[in-house]
This record gives C-alpha cells, sequence and structure tokens, in this order.
C-alpha cells in the first residue's frame, strides 16, 4: 500500500513552496519504505532494463546505481547544510 506524506521543509511554514512529497511502501517483512522521486525512479527503471537486455552488464548496472544513490544522498546533505548556513545569515 503506498501513501503519500507532505512535510514542509525545515524552517518553512504555509504555503505551497518548500513542500516535499515521500512516497511510502509498506512492505511485509521490511516495514515501511521511502522511494526516492519519480524521476529517480524511471533511472532505476531504465538501469534495470538495460542489464535485463544485457546491453549492459550486470556489475556495471550495479555500480552505476549504487554511485547514482550515493551522489544524490552526499547532494542532498550538502545543499541541507547551505540552506541552514543562509538561513542563519
Amino acid at each position: 500500500m503506498a501513501a503519500r506524506s507532505t512535510s514542509a521543509a525545515p524552517g518553512k511554514r504555509g504555503g505551497g513552496l518548500g513542500k516535499l512529497q515521500d512516497l511510502h511502501v509498506t512492505v511485509p517483512v521490511i516495514g515501511k519504505v521511502t522511494l526516492p522521486p519519480p524521476e529517480h525512479l524511471a533511472f532505476y527503471a531504465v538501469l534495470g532494463a538495460l542489464g535485463a537486455l544485457e546491453i549492459v552488464d550486470w556489475p556495471i548496472v550495479l555500480v552505476i546505481g549504487a554511485g547514482h544513490l550515493l551522489a544524490g544522498q552526499q547532494r542532498s546533505r550538502v545543499l541541507r547544510g547551505a540552506g541552514q548556513a543562509a538561513e542563519a545569515a
């Protein structure tokens, strides 16, 4: 079962701007899992299709997917820190 939740970005109140939509899926054994944004899901789907069709070898698909995931997490932390610094100034 998928559920969308909206949460205001830190330091933002009211208004439609600054709201993030998270898509949560409940997996029976694991529990509640947050899915990445739709554009990231599309990237992973195409990457998986390339691997399934053997256009790209599976080890390469896994490395590219893991690198994309890690780069997105790092970018998010950096942007959050920059936003907090700008807000404090």
